[in-house]
Formats: C-alpha cells, structure tokens, sequence
C-alpha cells in the first residue's frame, strides 16, 4: 500500500504490468534492465519493491528493444544510452554496430549464394588432394574449445596471446598460422570442441600459461587447398575424407589448417587456406 507523498508519486506513473504491455518488454525483462542499471524504474515502493516507470521512459524502453532486436549486447545499449546526451560518441557507438551488421549482412549473402551454387549441384570447386609427407614441426600453441559460430574470434584471441608471448621474447614465427582440430565429435555453430592454435618456431619453444611450447607429429596426410572464404572450406572436408576412403586409407587424428595468407593481406576471394589430414 503506497500512501502520503509517496501515493501522490504513484499517481502519474505506470505499475510494471501496464509499462510491459506499453512498451512490449516482458516483466522479467524489464526487472533485468533494472539489475543492469540499463532503465530503472522511477520509483520502488519501499514496502512491496513494486517498481513504477514514468510514461515518458516508454522511449528508452523502445530504443532498448529496438538494439535488442539488432543483436547489440547489453552492455553497449547500456554505453550507447549514457552516451546519447553527451555529444557524438552515441553516434560512433551506433555506426559501429552498423557497420558490423552490414559485414554480417554481405557475409550471409555470400553464405547464400554458396548454398544456391550447392543446391543446383554446380562443381564448388575442383579439389586436388595429394599425399605429402609432413615434418615433425615445433610450434608455440594455445589451446581453447570454440564452436564454428564463434570460432573466429576465438583463433583471433588466440593468435594474440602467440604474438605477445613470442614477441616478449623477440622470436619470429617460422611458418604460417595454423589450427588442429582435436574433437572427435562434429564440430558446428552449436557445438564447442577442442581447437589448439599454433605458429611454427625455428625451435623447441618453453611456454609459460596459456601458451606452451609442443611438436606437431610428422607422418603422411591428404592434403588439399581452398581457394575463398573460410566459411565456404567445407567441401574440402568433404572431398579429403571421401578421397581417402575411395583410396584405402584411413585418418589418423584431427584435420588442420594452415593460413597461407590472411584477410588484412588480400580479399576473401584471394584467401588461401591448405586443409591437411594426417592418414595411415
């Protein structure tokens, strides 16, 4: 029961349960925001905790419904509606999640045109797989567990914790990036697996916490190469694994990959990514 001052406060302010109808945001939702200081109520009874909003709030709830919608993070809704008031920076928030919703946008448009290409059968690209004897090869690595969903920022946090460790003790890699896929079940957008990122070194290499020092195993593997986008390296999969069963082999341990070259050198189109599957 609210009374005196406090009920005189009450009277031009929505309960909770009418500003969720109003505003289209679930209770939870909004008790949520609450927690997150993202939009909290005007006033909270004391006694109950009932929370009231201001009709005027409907605006923010709106603009925090609408980033939700656009798949920006709590918190930068939270950065971008304290910035909004406080000159240009709200904007540069604002640009920069487009920016990355345009780059996810021609992303989903290459993945479909892929598909269409897949689905009228075309030839996606006449892989050759050859056998080659691979070295042993030391290399610095760091281990994590990823999906394909989120796997490239995770290769990319990865190869920043190779770069520190080795540039803190003035060591070059001696061969491109590569990563080993580890998992014997699927790797997909749903599912985490084991991954281990690893740069080639001229020497046994002594790590220290995440990035430890190790041996890539040397033996024979099919190898193919994929020319284009990471996310269309799918067939090559395919075609090694069909290839060595056509040819009486059997794989031995988990595929890698090896990034002859890398997005900040040349366009999707131009990448160059060697799938190697070790056999016996």
């Amino acid at each position: 029961m609210v009374g005196g001052r406090e009920g005189r406060e009450v009277d031009n302010l929505l309960p909770i349960g009418r500003f969720s109808k109003a505003t289209r945001l679930s209770v939870k939702a909004l008790r949520h925001y609450d927690e997150l200081g993202l939009l909290r109520p005007a006033f909270v009874d004391p006694s109950s905790g009932y929370r009231y909003y201001r009709p005027a709030q409907a605006n923010q709830a709106e603009a925090i419904r609408i980033l939700r919608s656009l798949e920006m993070p709590l918190e930068e809704i939270r950065a971008v509606l304290g910035d909004a008031g406080g000159g240009d920076l709200a904007a540069k928030r604002l640009q920069r999640h487009r920016e990355h919703l345009e780059a996810r946008l021609d992303e989903h448009r290459r993945m479909l045109a892929f598909l269409q290409r897949l689905l009228d059968r075309e030839d996606v690209m006449p892989y050759e797989v050859t056998v080659r004897e691979l070295p042993a090869q030391p290399v610095a690595a760091t281990r994590t567990t990823s999906n394909l969903r989120e796997i490239s920022s995770a290769i990319s946090d990865g190869v920043h914790a190779l770069l520190a460790e080795l540039g803190a003790r003035g060591i070059e890699p001696a061969g491109p990036l590569q990563v080993v896929y580890h998992a014997t079940e699927v790797l997909d957008s749903e599912t985490s697996a084991p991954i281990e990122i690893c740069l080639p070194v001229a020497a046994p290499f002594e790590g220290s916490g995440q990035v430890y020092g190790t041996e890539l195993a040397g033996g024979p593997a099919a190898v193919t190469l994929h020319h284009g986008p990471y996310a269309e390296i799918g067939p090559a999969y395919h075609t090694i694994s069909g290839w060595v069963q056509d040819h009486g082999h059997e794989l031995n341990g988990g595929p890698r990959e090896v990034y002859l070259n890398t997005p900040d050198q040349v366009s999707e189109a131009d990448l160059q990514t060697e799938v190697q599957w070790p056999i016996r």
